[in-house]
C-alpha cells in the first residue's frame, strides 16, 4: 500500500519512512503543503501521515481541502506533530483527521496506529435496516439516504450510525463505539467517539435529524426513533 508521507523535517519523515517499508509499505515523501495537494491530485494513496507545521499550505489547510473532494475524501489521515496538547488533538480530529499522534513517538504505536486505520478503512460493513425515520443503509455500496436523499458520511461516521441503528434504544457506552466502529485493541482516545458524534449530528441536522443520536450522560450514546409532530 502506498503512503503519503507529508513532513518537512528531514529526520522525521526519514524514521518514519524507514519503519513502514519494514512492514512492507511503499512511501512517498513529501516536505511542502502545496506540492501535497498536488500528489494527492494526481497519485493514489491508501494512507497519508500529516505534520501540522509545513512550508506552503499548513497540515489543517490540506486537512480542509481533502475532505471537500469527493474522490479522495475518505483517504485515511494520521496527523503527527508536536502539537500534542488535548485541545489541538481535538482541533485535529474535528478538521477531519481519523487520528492523532503526538511527536515524539515510539516507532512501534505509529505502526499500530497505521495498521488500525488500514484495517478500519477496509473493515466491511455491519448490515442495518431501514428505520421510521426514513433512514436506509446500503452497506456494500456505504451509502446512506434519508426519505430518498442522499446523507454525505465518511467511513467512521458511516458504522458510527449503523452501530447504533442496529439496536434502537440501546444505549452504547464509549468504549463499546471504540471497540465496533474503530476496532478493537485499536489506540483511539475516548474523546474520537465524542468529535465523531458531533460529526454524525451535523450531516443528520441537515435533514432535521440530529436529536436522533441521544447522548446519555454517563453511559454513552443511543439511537432514539424522533417521534413526529401532529400537525
Amino acid at each position: 500500500m502506498d503512503v503519503l508521507i507529508v513532513e518537512d523535517d528531514v529526520a522525521i519523515a526519514r524514521l518514519i519512512e524507514m519503519y513502514l517499508k519494514k512492514e512492507g509499505f511503499t512511501i512517498v515523501l513529501c516536505a511542502d503543503g502545496d506540492e501535497a495537494i498536488r500528489m494527492l491530485q494526481n497519485q493514489t494513496f491508501s494512507l497519508m501521515i500529516l505534520d501540522r507545521m509545513l512550508p506552503g499550505k499548513r497540515g489543517m489547510d490540506i486537512l480542509r481541502w481533502l475532505r471537500r473532494q469527493e474522490h479522495i475524501a475518505t483517504l485515511p489521515v494520521l496527523m503527527v506533530t508536536a502539537l500534542g496538547s488535548t485541545d489541538e488533538k481535538v482541533r485535529g480530529l474535528k478538521e477531519g483527521a481519523d487520528d492523532y499522534l503526538s511527536k515524539p513517538f515510539e516507532p512501534d504505536e505509529l505502526i499500530a496506529r497505521v495498521q488500525a486505520l488500514l484495517r478500519r478503512a477496509n473493515a466491511p460493513a455491519v448490515a442495518a435496516d431501514k428505520t421510521r425515520d426514513g433512514i436506509v443503509l446500503d452497506k456494500d455500496a456505504m451509502e446512506v439516504t434519508v426519505n430518498g436523499k442522499d446523507l454525505d458520511l465518511r467511513p467512521l461516521e458511516f458504522k458510527l450510525l449503523q452501530v447504533l441503528m442496529n439496536k434502537p434504544g440501546k444505549v452504547r457506552s464509549r468504549e463499546y463505539l471504540l471497540d465496533h466502529v474503530w476496532g478493537i485493541n485499536s489506540f483511539v482516545e475516548l474523546r474520537t467517539v465524542d468529535v465523531t458524534v458531533k460529526r454524525l449530528r451535523k450531516a443528520l441536522d441537515e435533514h432535521e435529524l440530529a436529536e436522533a443520536i441521544k447522548t446519555i450522560r454517563g453511559a454513552g450514546y443511543r439511537y432514539s426513533v424522533i417521534e413526529k409532530k401532529s400537525s
